[in-house]
């Protein structure tokens, strides 16, 4: 299969380009990941499970992975830029104890990516006028090229995860 030319109007099934906003409020885009293998994972910092619960995964996969741990980026990317600001994301990164870049955006820009990586993001309202987000929990895998190679879950058996995890920096 032959690449499409650069700005050929081609648009990936999978993934693809995105134009978000990093912890310090700069622009952030998919060619910032160019070359580089990634986990991308979408949820939000007030998500009372499994958010946390896949993030903190990715970190122990990465220490697992030891000085393979380095050669890919973990993302988190917000669905909820109504409470997740730049900082209020970055902040939140912090908390795993490993690199991960902290992404947010508008809700134009959010839903996008959202599409683009076929990400389910639904509010669901709260008593008291609140709300939490409903959202897929999937980690995606993606390669240097930026195409999807697989997904972990947060139930996954770690020793696949990690399995997966080692096939995406090798390759």
């Amino acid at each position: 299969m032959s690449e499409a030319p650069e700005n050929s109007g081609y648009e990936r099934a999978f993934g693809g380009h995105f134009a978000l906003t990093d912890r310090n409020g700069q622009p952030f885009s998919e060619a910032k990941l160019k070359g580089k293998p990634f986990a991308i994972f979408f949820g939000f910092t007030r998500c009372p499970d499994v958010c946390p619960t896949s993030l903190n995964l990715m970190a122990r996969l990465r220490e697992k992975l030891g000085p393979d741990g380095n050669k890919f980026e973990i993302v988190f990317v917000s669905v909820d830029p109504e409470h997740d600001s730049p900082k209020t994301v970055g902040d939140y990164v912090d908390l795993f104890g490993t690199p991960i870049i902290g992404l947010t955006g508008s809700d134009q820009q959010i839903a996008k990516v959202a599409k683009s990586y076929g990400v389910y993001v639904e509010k669901v309202p709260l008593p008291g006028g609140d709300f939490t987000i409903d959202h897929t929990a999937s980690i995606f895998l993606m390669d240097r090229n930026g195409e999807l190679v697989s997904t972990i879950d947060n139930h996954e058996d770690p020793k696949v995860a990690l399995e997966k995890l080692e096939q995406l920096v090798t390759n």
